[in-house]
């Protein structure tokens, strides 16, 4: 149960309208870059101020498991949301039958990863770029993140430049495993390997020798997947 709309200040009403914007249009949150700019803030720590601010007041609700993962306890804004699901755009959509509520259950928002950063956790909020809207049946238990592949290191294993790879949040992993591994500051996708005394992470491309990592390495989690967009 939400209070008054009178009980926030201008810059709440500002951040929970664009909130409820980019829901509908995109069907899922914004950033926080992305509130702070929407509404002239030039502090992300602002941003965050406020979204506690509209918790707490019980119009948003945010798990804290999923950096960023918003969701709006405006019951009329949940009908509108709804509505606009199941409105059919196209002929085509008008045939569907497809139950709006399955619909909003079966789908998380995965985040999507940008520069990957040392020393830092994988899901930080800083890291996050975006977020895309997976089902759940293709998803772990554990979190997951999709990271966008740079490079043809693993062309022979079907994964193009460009790609994106939807990761299985991870520290550890056994000998042949798609990894995501933190190499030099860098985010890198190979198949692991513990040798004696060294960790060898194998491209899939004839053309390419092995990374070599002696010492510690970090990793960030397993590959269970590939996304690809042809524009």
């Amino acid at each position: 149960m939400t209070g008054s709309k009178d009980t926030l200040n201008k810059k709440q009403r500002e951040i929970l309208d664009f909130l409820k914007k980019e829901i509908i249009e995109k069907g899922f949150p914004p950033s926080v870059r992305e509130i702070s700019i929407a509404v002239n803030l030039k502090s992300t720590s602002s941003v965050h101020a406020h979204l506690e601010k509209l918790e707490k007041l019980g119009y948003i609700r945010k798990d804290a498991s999923k950096p960023r993962a918003i969701e709006i306890l405006d019951e009329d804004f949940q009908t509108e949301r709804l509505d606009t699901i199941s409105s059919p755009t196209t002929s085509e959509s008008a045939g569907s039958s497809l139950p709006e509520k399955d619909y909003a259950e079966e789908i998380a928002m995965v985040p999507v990863i940008g520069d990957v950063a040392a020393g830092q956790p994988i899901l930080a909020v800083e890291q996050i770029t975006s977020y895309f809207p997976v089902p759940v049946n293709r998803l772990p238990n554990r979190q997951t993140f999709l990271l966008r592949v740079k490079g043809e290191s693993m062309i022979n294993a079907g994964i193009l430049d460009g790609d994106y790879v939807l990761v299985e949040q991870a520290d550890t992993a056994s000998n042949g495993d798609m990894v995501v591994a933190l190499v030099e500051d860098s985010a890198t996708v190979k198949n692991f390997y513990k040798e004696n005394g060294y960790y060898r992470l194998q491209p899939q491309n004839d053309c390419m020798e092995p990374i070599i990592v002696r010492g510690e390495l970090r990793i960030l989690g397993l590959v269970i997947g590939v996304m690809r967009f042809f524009k």
